[in-house]
């Protein structure tokens, strides 16, 4: 006996299983592309501020021969009383075309929000010049100026990165904790 039915394309149920499967597939790359998006954003940052901060530190040595970093377990941002734009920096960082420090500075962190760049105004002060991020959040969490120094765990984006006077205060780099 020959059956008229021939398999010339793919049954409900065939659809429906690639369907759930591709479904499966993205419910668990979805979260781990979205972690690593923002674990991206938060070493960019810290890229950024570190060669900012490196170019401020070189004019600072320059001017004063060093600041004194690193004299205290807490750093108190709020000791910094003058705040800078970047383009402010900027003018003092880059001399000439031919003497500079640096050719740009970032004015904003990978999340789009502003870089806080502050100095003391003082060269001879214990804290001397800090650039800050406040995280993925943009604003300045609670409980977090003064600094305790050290990192946090990689995975708070909201925390605030904070290199001052040569060194990272605050910066991720801890393990998770669960």
């Amino acid at each position: 006996m020959r059956y008229r039915y021939s398999s010339r394309g793919f049954t409900l149920i065939e659809l429906l299983i690639v369907v759930a499967i591709i479904g499966i597939v993205a419910a668990i790359l979805i979260p781990n592309l979205l972690d690593a998006l923002q674990k991206s954003k938060q070493k960019r940052t810290m890229a950024d501020i570190r060669d900012a901060g490196a170019a401020w530190f070189s004019w600072l040595t320059d001017q004063v021969s060093a600041a004194a970093a690193g004299t205290s377990q807490t750093y108190d941002f709020t000791n910094l009383g003058q705040l800078l734009t970047a383009d402010e920096l900027m003018s003092t960082l880059y001399v000439s075309s031919s003497m500079f420090y640096t050719r740009e500075l970032p004015n904003s962190d990978g999340w789009g929000f502003d870089l806080e760049y502050a100095w003391s105004g003082d060269t001879l002060s214990a804290q001397v010049i800090g650039i800050r991020s406040f995280g993925r959040d943009g604003q300045e969490g609670p409980d977090t100026n003064p600094y305790e120094m050290g990192p946090f765990v990689t995975t708070s984006y909201e925390e605030d990165i904070v290199w001052a006077d040569g060194f990272f205060v605050q910066y991720p780099a801890g393990a998770r904790v669960d």
